[in-house]
């Protein structure tokens, strides 16, 4: 390393050490890090140490040194640039385990996934992040612009980090929230989207979790997606889901206090401590499932509702909801609604998905 990469590397160290800003040094340096860099901290607390490993600009490990641990815990952000309630809250996190505020009981790995966008607040630069994981990141033209590449890069430092925790221990459980918010309102504030398992049962246990986060409606899907947090279910058998905290809005409009159940439960788990939970009964949630998923195709696609329609409104039986050209999409099923309607994707991306009620056995 030169000797002014590592004076820079120095500099951005302490920087960490000093405010705990993780996310002004990852939006500083949104391409790369001069230089990756570890650090041992010890917390002020209760003089425990930890090992920061700094792999990358917005990817963040924090692993407890000299202690036992039965979990890894992934936390990601900023798939989508724009989305900055969820950035706000890993920030956070960040800053506590930096100041020793919260302690640091389990292997945690923070991911701004999308740096770059972050900085120019849109929800991507060139193509939807959140559309190339599981390897699609390399088909077609393959490696061609930096979604692509960091979507790979963020599947590698997920298994890596997966794969080190299993050399800790055999019996380990694994958590990756990715944590969002949508493009328009919905009926229910907060929800989230359960990964196809391919057969495995469903976990009540996870739900419960997510309701103590305030996320007390959930979307089961029921195919292989692209989706970040269906890669960490399909390749790790990780409790994996993408979870929608509200709407989005611009730093500093969150209100913050709307997120305290999530960032406060988010802290337990990282802490190890007992999490406050209610057994499950179904009778505290929304369970749909997706039924229809409608593409676009074609330019000629429009949305039949209004823009500022929320997610999980039901329409009647037979209401037109899309065309595709000349192909017409319309509700089938009582209670049918609509959710992540977008009309502006590129073509061949999915433009509209429709739910509908069900239940966990």
């Amino acid at each position: 390393m030169s000797e002014q990469k590592q004076n820079t590397t120095n500099e951005i160290a302490e920087q960490l050490k000093a405010t705990g800003d993780f996310l002004a040094i990852t939006c500083q340096y949104p391409d790369a890090l001069p230089q990756t860099f570890n650090l041992t901290l010890t917390n002020p607390n209760n003089n425990q140490q930890c090992l920061v490993s700094v792999l990358d600009t917005g990817v963040i490990c924090f692993e407890p040194i000299d202690q036992v641990t039965d979990s890894d815990i992934v936390l990601s952000c900023a798939v989508h640039g724009n989305e900055t309630a969820p950035i706000e809250i890993c920030q956070q996190l960040v800053k506590d385990l930096m100041s020793g505020d919260l302690a640091l009981k389990q292997r945690v790995l923070f991911l701004f996934a999308n740096p770059s966008a972050i900085n120019i607040d849109k929800r991507f630069v060139e193509e939807n992040l959140n559309r190339l994981f599981s390897g699609t990141h390399s088909d077609g033209e393959g490696l061609v612009n930096a979604e692509r590449i960091r979507a790979k890069a963020l599947e590698d430092y997920v298994r890596d980090f997966f794969d080190q925790g299993s050399q800790i221990s055999g019996d380990r459980t694994r958590y990756h929230y990715d944590l969002h918010t949508a493009i328009r309102g919905s009926k229910y504030e907060k929800f989230a989207v359960y990964p196809f398992l391919n057969g495995k049962p469903r976990s009540k246990a996870q739900l419960e979790i997510l309701a103590s986060c305030g996320v007390s409606t959930i979307l089961l899907s029921h195919s292989p997606t692209t989706t970040f947090s269906y890669y960490s279910a399909n390749e790790f058998n990780a409790h994996a889901f993408t979870v929608e905290l509200g709407q989005v809005k611009p730093f500093g409009q969150n209100d913050m206090d709307s997120f305290a159940a999530c960032h406060q439960t988010l802290a337990q788990m990282i802490s190890a401590e007992q999490l406050s939970v209610k057994e499950f009964d179904p009778k505290d949630f929304n369970i749909f499932e997706i039924y229809q998923t409608v593409n676009r195709e074609n330019e000629d696609f429009f949305l039949h509702f209004s823009d500022d329609v929320k997610n999980f409104t039901d329409y009647p039986l037979d209401t037109l909801i899309a065309t595709d050209g000349d192909k017409e999409f319309r509700t089938t099923r009582v209670g049918e609604a609509i959710i992540f309607p977008n009309a502006k994707v590129a073509l061949g991306q999915r433009a509209l998905l429709t739910v509908i009620p069900t239940s966990i056995d």
